[in-house]
């Protein structure tokens, strides 16, 4: 939540950075590195992947949750994964009404390649940049990496859509 303090304080940094641009910047970047072929997926497939790929394997129910999306929806996206090859669904051995899904060997190489040709892309725009700029970039990683962590842990705290 935004509140009037932050917004303050914001806006006394405002002569220092100026966010709009920071935000621009961001988004620019981010649709540039999403421009490489992804594997016939959309970002929102590709998401769910990377959650099963890096939690294990998971339920359904866990799944829609962490991604903010309705059961429903998810039900059909992992259809897609699934025809795919990408994930397997399986039924929870703890609860018949449930699946669990996990990602197969095709998703786990499917994914090692995306994150190599995105890394490549980035490697390659960076040349563009001068040494010193290379070198201000490399001071404020830390910082940026707090404020994605930051953004994450807000997003995590906001309670999913309604099924």
């Amino acid at each position: 939540m935004v509140t009037e303090s932050t917004l303050s304080a914001a806006a006394a940094d405002a002569d220092v950075i100026d966010v709009t641009r920071l935000r621009v910047a961001i988004a620019r970047l981010s649709r540039r590195l999403r421009r490489h072929e992804i594997a016939g997926l959309t970002p929102t497939q590709l998401a769910a992947l990377s959650t099963v790929e890096r939690s294990g394997p998971l339920r359904l129910g866990d799944l829609a949750a962490a991604e903010g999306i309705a059961p429903s929806t998810l039900t059909r996206m992992v259809t897609v994964l699934e025809e795919a090859g990408f994930v397997t669904r399986r039924p929870d051995p703890s609860d018949a009404r449930a699946s669990t899904i996990a990602i197969t060997e095709l998703g786990r190489q499917t994914m090692d390649r995306l994150r190599d040709e995105g890394a490549a892309l980035l490697a390659q725009s960076l040349l563009a940049l001068t040494r010193d700029q290379r070198t201000a970039l490399a001071t404020a990683l830390p910082s940026l990496e707090h404020l994605a962590d930051a953004a994450a842990a807000r997003a995590d705290s906001v309670s999913p859509p309604p099924a």
